[in-house]
């Protein structure tokens, strides 16, 4: 239990990985907030299963500690409401997790994406969706965070992103927008450092999402993580007493996983993937 005692907070927790690193927290002892935008079963613009009271009830039945917010994070007074019921029922924020994200209504937005010849055949919205629901909403809910973190001296942000990043092969769209989620993240340490609080771009594998299973017989998953790797890793970040040197960077979960000692839960050790490799 090395997270007893903090509050963490981790968005877009109906499902994928902000599910799986909610559920990691949780069983490290931390008391953990959920947002996301699905509260129903079934009902999600993605067509995939999940909802954050279907995670909130997972995490309690085990014992866990797990408070589910409805929250569209595109709307800055609902990220904001949700900042104001964590600090009146805390006065503190440990840990930020953010994986919501947007744009993957690919599969729901009118066009296949698989048939698209380049960016010209690509919806516009789908642009506005990735940026929005994504690296804004990040900057949005790290700028809440920060107002909880700075005055406690401490605490850690983590912005998921991937190689897409440093790659041109992956979509015009998704990779500008891991671009700026990494430039986000660099900035974002320098001007936190002296609060003495990290942020630190997570680079997760193949990680068996909900998606990514519904598509399994297209995929080679032999070398892929469950929801909760990387979660486990933020785990050994947020109680590394050195982590303030990790700050500013990109890392990927498979490769501090070594580091650390971790393994996923059924005991395999995922392979870090590299740029010519994802």
């Amino acid at each position: 239990m090395t997270l007893e005692g903090k509050v963490a907070l981790v968005t877009g927790a109906s499902r994928g990985i902000g599910r799986g690193t909610a559920i990691a927290l949780a069983k490290e002892g931390a008391k953990v907030y959920i947002t996301g935008r699905t509260i129903k079963e079934n009902t999600s613009s993605t067509n995939l299963t999940g909802s954050i009271y279907t995670t909130e009830a997972e995490i309690n039945q085990m014992h866990g500690n797990c408070i589910a917010i409805q929250c569209d994070h595109t709307y800055d007074d609902q990220t904001e409401e949700v900042f104001k019921r964590i600090q009146s029922e805390n006065n503190k924020l440990d840990i930020l997790v953010n994986a919501v994200w947007g744009g993957y209504e690919h599969f729901t937005d009118g066009t296949e994406f698989w048939k698209e010849e380049g960016f010209w055949d690509m919806p516009l919205q789908r642009w506005d969706k990735m940026f929005d629901a994504g690296i804004r909403a990040h900057f949005v809910a790290s700028s809440f965070a920060s107002k909880l973190m700075i005055p406690c001296k401490q605490g850690l942000i983590i912005n998921y992103s991937f190689w897409a990043a440093e790659r041109n092969d992956k979509g015009v769209a998704y990779s500008v927008a891991k671009a700026a989620t990494n430039k986000m993240t660099e900035c974002m340490a320098y001007e936190l450092n002296k609060h003495n609080i990290s942020v630190i771009t997570l680079y997760p594998g193949l990680v068996r999402t909900e998606a990514v299973m519904k598509n399994g017989d297209y995929l080679d998953i032999s070398n892929s993580e469950s929801n909760e790797f990387s979660g486990r890793v933020i785990a050994k970040i947020y109680n590394d007493s050195n982590r303030m040197r990790l700050s500013g960077n990109r890392y990927i979960s498979a490769e501090l996983a070594l580091k650390y000692h971790v393994q996923d839960i059924d005991g395999k050790q995922p392979v870090p993937l590299t740029v010519d490799k994802c």
